[in-house]
């Protein structure tokens, strides 16, 4: 049964050419940032800031906020300073932060004090969440793909070692040496801040939230993986002595509401900006350097998909294979028939949503709730929609799966 209910944006920079993104055939890392322009990015951050202030004041139980690098898709390379602006401007309404991408870090000391600091400004209204991070991230900081997995579980320990253990201590570990443990920021929510971890599909990431009773927030991957995530997730809490509910599964699902299904059907489209893409296109070896991922991972469906899905570059025709970071392009019909967005007016996306609810049965759920070139008036529509009908209703209703 749904519980909490949040909205997102990537607070994509919408501003740049799609057609020199298709001169170059990606939209990521190395797409030239002469194609920024900080004054429209000024006003962006202002219209989505006002959005997202907007959604704790109608319905939503708080809002989800990122990180990515080196890409227009978002305009939040440091997804602390955009919860601390939100600490103060929302007076009600957690902050979730999904995610600190942790294996980037060279002082993940200074991601537990930033966290602890917001959570106090808010009043201990942060849920924060770990990330592995894109490939990209790898390559925008240079960071050793090979120990990300590594560098992500210890970053992950030693933050919570800080936020549970009385300084000062000593830290000597694999990646990450301190003399001195001691910050004197510490979390106002006792023992620390709720910890999610979202995903899209990795085995390892799915075993690690189950491992330590995390609620494991699926990324909009297509609702036939759902099955294979959470089994994974059931069978390693079984292993671990406990029994998963609800509480332990999230989904996150694009989404668009407007006044009639035509409507809505056509603002969505606004998700696929990127080369007709949500995330945004790029070479394989930019998204999963060599040593990313596992070999499991790399066996897993969403990842065998990935392999199998070729792009051709509308422009010049010519097949670059590239990816998407959220997984293959899809076109947008496709993306409808796999539940990775749905729209429609307020009764036909309750009804859809009803649909992912019977399958994940998830206590979270995050609305992807504008992307794109939507405009300021298409969004704020959709989270009147959103709050006056969809998310109550939502919350009434007992899914198939938790009777």
């Amino acid at each position: 049964m749904v519980k909490e209910v949040y909205f997102f944006t990537e607070m994509g920079y919408t501003a740049y050419s799609q057609e020199t993104a298709a001169s170059y055939g990606y939209t990521n890392l190395m797409f030239p940032n002469e194609n920024f322009v900080p004054e429209k990015a000024s006003e962006l951050y202002s219209m989505y800031f006002e959005e997202l202030q907007y959604c704790t004041e109608n319905g939503f139980d708080g809002v989800m906020i990122n990180e990515h690098h080196n890409n227009p898709l978002c305009m939040m390379p440091s997804v602390n300073v955009i919860g601390a602006v939100l600490s103060k401007l929302t007076k009600k309404g957690k902050i979730v932060f999904l995610g600190n991408v942790l294996p980037i870090h060279e002082n993940p000391l200074r991601v537990a004090e930033e966290i602890a600091m917001i959570d106090c400004i808010s009043g201990g209204r942060v849920v924060c969440g770990f990330v592995r991070g894109l490939g990209q991230e790898s390559w925008a900081t240079n960071t050793n793909p090979i120990y990300n997995r590594e560098r992500f579980e210890e970053a992950h320990n030693l933050i919570v070692k800080t936020w549970t253990t009385p300084g000062p201590f000593r830290w000597e570990g694999k990646h990450f040496h301190f003399r001195a443990v001691n910050p004197w920021a510490m979390p106002l929510q006792k023992p620390h801040p709720p910890i999610w971890i979202p995903g899209v599909a990795s085995p390892e990431s799915v075993i690690f939230a189950a491992r330590h009773k995390y609620p494991y927030i699926a990324l909009a991957p297509p609702l036939d993986l759902m099955e294979e995530i959470y089994d994974l997730y059931d069978r390693t809490a079984a292993e671990e002595g406990y029994t998963t509910t609800s509480d332990n599964r999230g989904y996150a699902i694009r989404v668009n509401v407007a006044d009639s299904d035509e409507r809505a059907y056509e603002e969505g489209k606004k998700f696929f900006w990127q080369l007709g893409t949500s995330f945004g296109v790029a070479p394989r070896e930019w998204q999963a350097p060599p040593g990313s991922l596992s070999r499991a991972a790399n066996q897993g469906q969403r990842q065998q998909r990935r392999a199998t899905t070729r792009y051709v570059n509308a422009e010049s025709n010519e097949d670059k294979r590239p990816v998407a970071p959220g997984g293959p392009p899809l076109s947008y019909e496709e993306a409808h028939a796999t539940y990775q967005i749905v729209t429609g007016n307020p009764d036909t996306v309750l009804k859809k949503l009803k649909h992912v609810v019977d399958i994940v049965d998830p206590s979270y759920l995050v609305l992807w709730g504008r992307e794109g070139p939507m405009s300021h008036e298409t969004a704020t529509r959709c989270i009147d929609l959103l709050g006056q009908e969809v998310i109550p209703a939502i919350k009434e209703y007992q899914s198939k799966r938790g009777k």
